[in-house]
This record gives structure tokens, C-alpha cells and sequence, in this order.
């Protein structure tokens, strides 16, 4: 099956050089597991003494609500760099309490289908469905012959709360011109305000006319996308309309407590968090509409922390995708807002800025080639087919927004470019089109005909043998099947909106009802499994989330690739190679190599600090040797497709950033699929 749609942001990372800056003093960091923030998770509880912790044996780390379906899974590799390091399943399997080892359920596992070897992970194994066990507490299951266990995990109604709160304070990490300082910033991850020097954001220069200083511009703010500090319109357009979805769903997952300045003051912190995005797509917004593409730095820099950086800062004027990306914003945002009381009038600019967006993209032929490059580092630009399904998007939201007839208009004539047309699984790829084709289908008001005509070819899509949609209990060992062509770079992103376009099927009724509070039915369960894939049901036995210890989890991913959170420290760099120079001895091409130059934050269990908690990294990649990572490197090469993964941060020639670089996108579609079983 062939990979359908964009799943990357296109790198020009290595071999070109990098700027490499100062760090941050790092006294005392990096000195032992026990002063890092990861490592200073809590000693195995008594109950578990006797027990040796397994990756054989994978559960939800996090856990489960009381009346969840509840399935370990017990594995056994067979092929790829694991392989060997399980025995066959005892016959007796056990939960327990983790304050006392008290025997709560015992049973058998039943054999995957057969007993086969899945493909795309290399291992065959047993399920073990404890759904029976409801009472709140702290467990995990046991191999009393083996004397195996598995992490330990909570029951509890409310045991994803905190998990989305970490997940969601990532954005604030994340902001561009805003202060961490304490208590907003645990001390490990605090830094002045990036990018607000001189030439910087608040004085960016046109790429195209630089030394021009009636074209600088004030473009601050925002969120940094990725790993790296620059900041695109047209990237931000899946991570904010997944967002506002996820609130307009789920509000009762979001609160005004999340650990943010704006918390407590009456709006949900997720839509303070968007405000900090939205406000800054205003000032990319020109007077005549348009708007302008991204701002980043010409050169590839190493900032760590961000507030390092002093490299002068460019933009792209305008793009018509980035126009058209505005205003689908503009107007979601709008919609969104308006039911917020204290965000009433930015609800009505941002209807007003969505329509000049509109008017202005509306009489250009489409702008393909805006992005030159030199700006770095993802090419931004859109293809024509993107732009018109971003149209029909924006006609949507402001039909929505203004119930003006033109846009209806639009859509009635228009709707079948978006991308559910051009693919199966309907929001998998540029969810954000998908998901406003069914909130127009949704909307009171709308043509009948035509919202009857989208729910009519959503269910197809639904009722097609593609393994989207529901849940196959011989499809995936770990009971989170993605189609093999989807483990590419991003992986992680696609594997939510699977997720999530289930629970459209779900929320919709458009297939058998989900029974009842136990999340038993065919969507909502394939969506809720998904969610324990990335808690740690996966043959990595990882949660797929940093640094995660203090929040419950035993196997966290350590690492990321991002420039602040990096593996080696500059300033120890710099003093290596300082002395290298005066020893006569050539460095050149071993930035990023050296050994023994960590950073505080390069792991969560040897560094003192490691990446904050909650990033989702990009995920299993068995594309990653033609993506930049070297053959030899095994794992992540040579793997199945689901143990493609490497938990490091290491820069060019290794390129880890194919694989664990977590983006805004990706951290969207995962917190809109937490927040459905958050609430």
C-alpha cells in the first residue's frame, strides 16, 4: 500500500555548517542517573520486590479508567535487534497490587493469531485481558514463574489528566519572545525571551530586500515548530486547527490550571496557549490581506537555549498558501473564541482578518515557488491541490464565522478537492481538512443536501477494507494497527489521526453505536488502543512521550531531537576543540560527535535535566536510511517497520531528527486524541 500524502517537513539540515553558540553555564550537570530529573523517579514499589521489570510484558505506563477494556500484552522477539530475548508465555499471568503484591486477577493469555510473527514488528505473543479488574488503584501483572513483571500502572477515572497537561505544556516551551522563569518553568528548562534582540523578530528583515529598513517588521511571538526556532504559518495550520477541534470537543478537558502565566484567569489554558500563535499570525498578516510565509534564521543554528541565539532573523514577504493558511485560522479561531466571553472581540478581528485573508487569495492565481530556501530550514511552500483544499477549510470556518452565503457557496462547489478525496482514512493525512468537511456536516443551518452528501462518503471511506477503521484483533499484535506504508517520517502524527478520525466515526454515530461507558465499541476502542500504543503497548515497551518518570511512567523516551534540548554542550565544545587547536589537531566535521561533552539536557536519565516532559517525537521511521540515517546504525535500520526507532539525539551524519524530532503537529493530533479519554 503506498504512503498517501506529505508526512514530513522537508530538511536542508547536513552537511550544511552550523552556527554553533554558546550555551548555558553547566556546572554540576550530567554527573549521575540520581541528579537527573528523570532518574529522581520513585524506587520500586514493595509489592513489586521479587519481580524483575521486563519489557516482555507491556501495559498502558500511565494506566486506565475503571471501566476501560484492559489487555497487557506479552511479547516474544523473533526478528529484528531484539530478537531472542523473550521466552514463550507462561501459562498463568497475574495482577497485582503495587503496594503489597496482593493477587487482585490470575488468568491464562490467549496466543495472537495462531501464534504468528507479526511482520512490522518482528515478534509474535499473547494477549492478556484483565478488563474485570475496576477498583482505583496502583498495579502491575506478574509471571510468577518467571518472576517477570510489567511497569506498574494506575486505575483511575481521571489517570490521563496530567499526561495532558504535560502534553499541552510543551507549547509553552515551545513560545518564541516569552520568558520560562520559574514556577511556570520547572529550573532545569527556564530561559530569557528568545529572538527579541537586534535584528531579531521584533525587527525582521525581508529575505528578499534586506538591507532595506523600511521593510523590517515586528513578527514575535509564535511557537518555535520543531526542533528548530522558526517559526512557519503554513506548518502551524494542522497543530492550530487541531487544537481548537480538540477543545470545541472535548472543553472539559481543558482547564484554566495548567501550569501557565495565564492560568487562573477564567479562559482554558489551551485557548491562552493558541492566543500566543493567533496573535502572531496577525502581525504576519499584511495590510492588503496576504500573509507573510515564515521567520527564521539563514543558517542552520545550534541555540541552546534559544535565548543564545544573536544571528539576525528573515522573513518571507507573502505566499498565497500562507494567505489562504490564515485565514482557515483566522476563522476557526474565530468561531472557537466568540463562545469565550473575554475573547469576544478577538473573535470578531479575527472574523474580519479571515475575510481580507479571503479577499486577497481569492484574486491571485496560486504563488508555488515563495520559499527559496534561504530562509531556513522547511520548505513552507504549498502545491495548488493544498491550497484549494485549504480553501474549502477556510470557506467552512467562515461560513461558520459570518453566515455569509458566498463561502457556503464555495464550499458547495469545491469540497471534493480537500484531501478526504484524494485518500483513504479521510483525516489520517491533513486532518484538518477532514475534520471541517464533518463540522460543516454538523453545522445547524448548512445545505442538507450537501452535509447528507459528506456523511454519505465519510461512512464509504469507513465501510472500505483499508484497516483504518475499527478494531481487528488479528491485525496488530499491539492493538494499534497502522498500515506499514505509514511508519515513514512522522509517524507518530499519522498513528494519533487514526485515532482521531475513528473517533469522528464514533462521535458522528455514523457506524454501530459504542457501547455504552466502557469504550467497547469498534472506533472509540480502536482509538482508545491507539492511545496505550503510545503509553507503551508497543514493542519498544516505551512510552512515546519525554521524560514522563515523575508522571508514572517506567521506560519514557529520553531523548529528542531539538536544538535547545541537545545532546552536546557548545561551551564544553568549545573548550575541546580550543584545546584540540593549540595540540595542532584538526576538528573540523566533529561537532555533534564528540564524546563526553553532554549537555544538561541531552537524556532524562544520565543528564541532569534531559528535555522537558510530554514531546511526542516523530515516531518509527523504516525509511530512515534514505532519510538521512547511516545503514550502519542499527536500530533504527535494518528493523520491522515498528521497531524503526532509535531513542537518541544525535546530529549529522547520524540525521536522528527523521525519527525522534517532535513538531507542533505531531503534539496536536496526540493531545486530541488524549483529551477524548482526558476528560
Amino acid at each position: 500500500m503506498s504512503r498517501a500524502g506529505p508526512s514530513r517537513k522537508a530538511r536542508s539540515r547536513a552537511p550544511v555548517p552550523f552556527v554553533v553558540l554558546a550555551f548555558a553555564a553547566l556546572a554540576g550537570c550530567g554527573k549521575d542517573a540520581a541528579s537527573g530529573s528523570g532518574a529522581a523517579r520513585s524506587p520500586a514499589p514493595p509489592g513489586t520486590v521479587g519481580f524483575t521489570l521486563s519489557k516482555l510484558l507491556v501495559v498502558d505506563q500511565f494506566g486506565y479508567r475503571p471501566l476501560d477494556p484492559k489487555t497487557a500484552v506479552i511479547r516474544s522477539p523473533m526478528v529484528g535487534y531484539d530478537a531472542g530475548a523473550g521466552a514463550a508465555a507462561g501459562g498463568r499471568y497475574e495482577v497485582r497490587r503495587s503496594a503489597d503484591g496482593g493477587i487482585v486477577f490470575a488468568g491464562a493469555p490467549s496466543l495472537w493469531n495462531n501464534g504468528a510473527t507479526q511482520a512490522s514488528s518482528g515478534d509474535r505473543g499473547w494477549w492478556f485481558d484483565f478488563s474485570s479488574v475496576h477498583a482505583p488503584g496502583d498495579y502491575f501483572i506478574a509471571d510468577p514463574a518467571r518472576h517477570l513483571r510489567s511497569a506498574t500502572f494506575a486505575i483511575d477515572r481521571h489517570v490521563y489528566r496530567k499526561v495532558l497537561k504535560a502534553a499541552m505544556r510543551t507549547y509553552f516551551y515551545q513560545r518564541s519572545g516569552f520568558a520560562k522563569q520559574e514556577p511556570y518553568a520547572d529550573h532545569c528548562w527556564t530561559d530569557a525571551a528568545a529572538y527579541l534582540g537586534a535584528h531579531q523578530d521584533t525587527q525582521a528583515r525581508d529575505v528578499a530586500d534586506p538591507d532595506n529598513p523600511a521593510k523590517n517588521r515586528d513578527l514575535s511571538g509564535g511557537w518555535f515548530d520543531a526542533g528548530d526556532m522558526n517559526k512557519y504559518v503554513t506548518f502551524a495550520v494542522p497543530a492550530v486547527h487541531q487544537l481548537l477541534s480538540a477543545y470545541a470537543n472535548t472543553p472539559d478537558a481543558f482547564t484554566d490550571d495548567f501550569g501557565i502565566p495565564e492560568s487562573g484567569n477564567g479562559i482554558p489554558d489551551i485557548l491562552d496557549e493558541l492566543k500566543w500563535e493567533t496573535d502572531w499570525l496577525e502581525k504576519m498578516q499584511n495590510p492588503d490581506g496576504s500573509a507573510a510565509l515564515k521567520v527564521g534564521d539563514l543558517a542552520n543554528v545550534k541555540a541552546s537555549p534559544p535565548s543564545s541565539d544573536v544571528s539576525p532573523r528573515y522573513y518571507v514577504s507573502s505566499c498565497t498558501s500562507a494567505t489562504i493558511a490564515a485565514a482557515g485560522m483566522f476563522a476557526h479561531a474565530a468561531v472557537v473564541y466568540r463562545g469565550v466571553p473575554a475573547l469576544q472581540g478577538t473573535a470578531r478581528e479575527l472574523a474580519t482578518r479571515a475575510e481580507a485573508a479571503w479577499r486577497d487569495f481569492s484574486r491571485k492565481a496560486h504563488e508555488l515557488h515563495c520559499d527559496t530556501g534561504r530562509v531556513r530550514s522547511g520548505n513552507a511552500d504549498w502545491d495548488a491541490e493544498t491550497q484549494d483544499g485549504a480553501a474549502v477549510v477556510a470557506a467552512i470556518y467562515l461560513y461558520a464565522a459570518t453566515g455569509d452565503g458566498q463561502y457556503e457557496a464555495y464550499v458547495k462547489a469545491h469540497y471534493r478537492e480537500t484531501y478526504p478525496y484524494r485518500d483513504f482514512g479521510w483525516s489520517r493525512y491533513h486532518a484538518e481538512q477532514g475534520e471541517a468537511l464533518l463540522f460543516y456536516a454538523a453545522l445547524a443551518g448548512a445545505d442538507a443536501e450537501l452535509k447528507a452528501r459528506i456523511r454519505a462518503d465519510k461512512q464509504a471511506d469507513v465501510a472500505a477494507p483499508h484497516g483504518v477503521y475499527g478494531f481487528d484483533p488479528d491485525s496488530d499484535l499491539y492493538r494499534a494497527f497502522l498500515n506499514d506504508a505509514q511508519y515513514h517520517w512522522g509517524s507518530n502524527q499519522v498513528r494519533a489521526n487514526y485515532g482521531n478520525t475513528n473517533l469522528d466515526v464514533a462521535a458522528s454515530g455514523m457506524g454501530p453505536a459504542d457501547a455504552g461507558p466502557s469504550d467497547a465499541g469498534p472506533y472509540r476502542l480502536r482509538a482508545l488502543e491507539i492511545l496505550h500504543y503510545f503509553h507503551g503497548v508497543n514493542p519498544l515497551a516505551m512510552v512515546y512521550l519525554t521524560n514522563m518518570y515523575a508522571l508514572g511512567a517506567s521506560n519514557s523516551a529520553n531523548e529528542i531531537f531539538h536544538l535547545w534540548f541537545g545532546r552536546y554542550s557548545s561551551d564544553s565544545s568549545a573548550k575541546f576543540g580550543a584545546l584540540m587547536g593549540r595540540l595542532g589537531l584538526d576538528t573540523s566535521g566533529a561537532a555533534g560527535r564528540w564524546p563526553d561533552f553532554r549537555s544538561r539536557w541531552s537524556d532524562a536519565l544520565t543528564s541532569a535535566c534531559g528535555p522537558p516532559p510530554g514531546y511526542v517525537p516523530g515516531g518509527p521511521n523504516q525509511e530512515a536510511v534514505r532519510d538521512g540515517v547511516p545503514e550502519w546504525l542499527r536500530p533504527p535500520a535494518g528493523q520491522p517497520a515498528q521497531k524503526s526507532y532509535k531513542d537518541w539525539n544525535a546530529d549529522w551524519p547520524e540525521s536522528s531528527w527523521s525519527l525522534t524530532e517532535p513538531a507542533i503537529y505531531t503534539q496536536a493530533a496526540y493531545v486530541k486524541l488524549l483529551s477524548t479519554f482526558a476528560q
